[in-house]
């Protein structure tokens, strides 16, 4: 746009509002899970459910989300995603059994994923193209800060009991906080969608829809259920039926491109480079990130005892140490390593978790035993996520700023799914055998692992954000049927 939009930084606090309390959101079950077992009764695939249900559904509903706000409006559509979302919160927090809450968190998922995706298209419409970088910079931070800030928030709230709710608080607190965003929203979000809708709401790609939604329940499901099932057959076949799923959804948007009909994902994001690395980075180190949240989370109330405020303050010094490197990597390390920061990120993350293992050996194990490598995986985890979502933007071009925003806060959700189920499922696997410490040393060295990967694959990223463009080796499209 020629003239910055007026109310565009006060549009931008709007949007981070709504990336919080989703990240919150996903991230509180660790801490509030056993107040709810208590509660409502279940078993350890209810606590898996809980967090899962609510990050699977968003990962399949963001694409779609992402596309109704190009065709219907990106302010409208975050409106009725953030009225949506603080309607479930309540619902939530008023649940009486565990299949009414993990119900009530899938709707929740929905409403976050038709809210949360509008926001990178406002961002971008909004602010010119000098303040972008500074705008898509806030992201990593807010990101960062809220998805370890969840198990404090979390903690604190079921400790208050304030007005006797207990664990209700953790998902009512949603319900002021969000009619204030809403509010906020109303007053300041410029409106936009894409230049190129093809057909209006009309040509919404509803088969596109099925198979992803399809691909993605069958790849996840088998991988929560399994373990409590005896791992069956299927709950080893549904995963690797996923694969030519997800292959049949590529192809039809392919098809769909091609034959001049908007498809949900637009195949040319897979032509940018820094996208296309990005998607891969952020699947491997979200999954490894909140899978690590949800275990350390339960490991200290189950294990060790904690209540569930000391459980949220034991997990402090990780949200002070993501404030301090976000801070260094946004300010310092971004604008002279570029990706090299994340790698750097990365690697210091990777120590940080690695320094949790001797920490378990102290007797008794404290949050103060903890406190070291829980700053220094918060500081590596801060310094990677500062230049991550300006890197893979960047070369994103206007018309395919939603379909973008929507695939990556959906590899985002995926990985954090896939996290809670696989990284929860390997520390009950474990624990069953062995005992939790046990199972939480195992978790810790697959979460090391994850993030050692996710900084090696940051070789498919460009070294810069103003670098991004077409991979050098472009594959030709499929040809369509």
């Amino acid at each position: 746009m020629d003239t910055p939009y007026r109310w565009r930084w006060l549009a931008l606090g709007a949007v981070l509002v709504a990336e919080i309390m989703d990240l919150l959101d996903a991230t509180i079950v660790g801490v509030a899970a056993p107040s709810v077992q208590r509660d409502l009764g279940g078993g350890a695939t209810t606590i898996q459910w809980v967090a899962a249900g609510y990050t699977l559904a968003y990962a399949v509903g963001l694409v779609t989300g992402a596309r109704l706000g190009d065709l219907l409006g990106r302010r409208r559509v975050f409106l009725v995603g953030l009225a949506g979302f603080v309607l479930t919160s309540a619902l939530c927090g008023l649940a009486t059994t565990p299949g009414a809450l993990i119900a009530f968190r899938v709707l929740q998922g929905l409403c976050g994923a038709v809210l949360v995706p509008q926001g990178f298209g406002i961002v971008r419409t909004a602010f010119p193209p000098a303040e972008l970088g500074r705008a898509f910079g806030t992201f990593g931070p807010a990101i960062g800060l809220a998805a370890v800030a969840g198990p404090i928030v979390a903690g604190a709230l079921v400790a208050a009991d304030v007005a006797g709710l207990g664990w209700r608080a953790v998902f009512l607190v949603n319900v002021p906080i969000g009619l204030a965003g809403l509010a906020l929203a109303w007053a300041v979000l410029p409106e936009s969608r894409a230049e190129d809708v093809r057909g209006g709401l009309r040509s919404l790609d509803l088969g596109g829809m099925l198979l992803a939604g399809l691909g993605l329940a069958v790849a996840v499901v088998p991988l929560v259920q399994g373990r409590e099932l005896g791992w069956p057959v299927w709950a080893v076949v549904l995963p690797v039926a996923a694969v030519p799923l997800l292959a049949v959804f590529g192809w039809h948007q392919v098809r769909r491109s091609r034959a001049g009909r908007p498809p949900l994902v637009e195949p040319a994001l897979f032509r940018i480079r820094a996208f296309t690395g990005g998607t891969v980075v952020g699947l491997v180190f979200f999954a490894g990130m909140t899978g690590l949240v949800l275990v350390l989370g339960l490991y200290l109330q189950l294990e060790l005892g904690f209540t569930p405020l000391e459980a949220g303050l034991t997990q402090a010094p990780w949200a002070l140490g993501v404030a301090a490197g976000s801070v260094l990597g946004a300010g310092v390390l971004a604008p002279r390593l570029g990706r090299g920061a994340i790698q750097l990120g990365a690697g210091v993350m990777t120590a940080g978790v690695l320094g949790l293992l001797p920490a378990l050996g102290s007797n008794p194990v404290t949050g103060w035993s903890l406190a070291p490598a829980l700053v220094v995986c918060g500081a590596g985890m801060g310094v990677l996520l500062a230049p991550f979502f300006d890197i893979v933007l960047a070369g994103v071009d206007g018309p395919l700023v939603g379909s973008a925003s929507g695939v990556l806060n959906a590899v985002q959700q995926l990985g954090a799914a896939v996290g809670v189920a696989t990284v929860g499922t390997v520390w009950f696997q474990v624990t069953a055998g062995a005992g939790m410490t046990a199972g939480f040393r195992v978790v810790l060295v697959v979460v090391a692992v994850t993030t050692v990967v996710a900084g090696a694959l940051t070789v498919l990223l460009p070294r810069r954000a103003g670098t991004a463009g077409p991979a050098p080796e472009e594959a030709p499209e499929p040809a369509a049927a």
